[in-house]
């Protein structure tokens, strides 16, 4: 009897006019992937224990499946999929379907919201600056990125951390 395939770890993140997708399968030799106008699929055997992979994946819009793109990075695979419309609103969710699928997350790395300003497209691939986005929400000031508590109150008695470190015996 042979093993069920089982659908790979998956993470997406969009920008106006491309989806991100990546399967964090490492090793996989000559994976198989379809781009098709309404839906994505990845079948391959990789990963630590070598399984049998495989899912597809319904897009919840229409994408340009001659556009998209595969690249096999041999720790995952990316993939770059090019939306059909261009101009259209950042799509809600990945897929059609309304299910959560255990196997789908977002890549924080690669996200970027909608309404961030700079939208870098597909060069853009790094992701943002953690610094700056905290800098930016007031978590960091300007300390040069390390905290300063030097403006905390109620250490009037002084610390047990200032008093002496005692000899060893």
């Amino acid at each position: 009897m042979t093993e069920q395939p089982l659908p790979p770890p998956v993470m997406w993140a969009q920008r106006s006019s491309v989806v991100f997708l990546t399967i964090n399968l490492e090793d996989v030799k000559d994976p198989e992937i379809k781009f098709n106008k309404d839906s994505v699929y990845f079948k391959g055997t990789g990963g630590v224990e070598n399984k049998n992979y495989e899912v597809t994946i319904p897009l919840y819009k229409e994408i340009d499946p001659v556009s998209s793109r595969s690249f096999n990075r041999g720790r995952c695979i990316e993939l770059l999929i090019a939306k059909a419309n261009q101009d259209e609103p950042y799509w809600p969710a990945l897929t059609s379907d309304k299910k959560k699928h255990h196997w789908l997350k977002c890549d924080f790395n690669k996200w970027h919201d909608e309404d961030d300003s700079g939208d870098e497209g597909v060069g853009g691939m790094g992701g943002g600056d953690f610094e700056e986005m905290m800098r930016q929400m007031g978590g960091l000031g300007g300390s040069g990125g390390k905290p300063n508590f030097d403006d905390l109150e109620g250490d009037e008695g002084g610390d047990s951390d200032d008093e002496p470190i005692p000899d060893l015996e």
